[in-house]
């Protein structure tokens, strides 16, 4: 005999296979800014399949949010389908979206939409810009 040891092999390889983890959405989306979302793509002009949600350079803080109507889902949006809505995230902005919640504000002065967000380093005193840093700046491991 030549000593070789027979290693028992998986007759099924998915048995062998995890299942895929399901993903925490990018973003929550509260009652109010989802009425206002339902609001705007009601009325929008035909074609229009969510709001798209990014992050642009510019403004004093140098950076913003932008919430514009989307025509089309691309293969590398973040979608995001909650409380009868859809939001596609850029996925250039998803590092700097992660754990954002998006809400609605009304009050005497002003109505828009707000993003509480834990990566915000700090905002200009006009409200429009922000400095936001990569969710993974934080030394989180994912």
């Amino acid at each position: 005999m030549s000593g070789s040891v027979d290693r028992e092999v998986a007759k099924d390889p998915a048995a062998t296979t995890a299942a895929p983890r399901s993903r925490p959405a990018v973003m929550r989306i509260t009652e109010a800014a989802a009425q206002r979302i339902a609001e705007l793509t009601g009325r929008a002009e035909a074609g229009i399949v969510g709001v798209r949600i990014g992050v642009k350079k510019g403004g004093c803080a140098g950076q913003s949010y932008s919430v514009e109507y989307a025509h089309e889902i691309r293969d590398s949006d973040e979608v995001i389908e909650d409380k009868g809505v859809r939001v596609l995230v850029d996925p250039q902005a998803v590092l700097f979206l992660l754990g954002t919640e998006m809400d609605f504000r009304v009050d005497r002065m002003q109505a828009q939409f707000v993003f509480n967000n834990p990566n915000q380093i700090s905002a200009c005193g006009c409200g429009d810009s922000v400095q936001l840093r990569a969710a993974t700046d934080r030394g989180s491991a994912g």
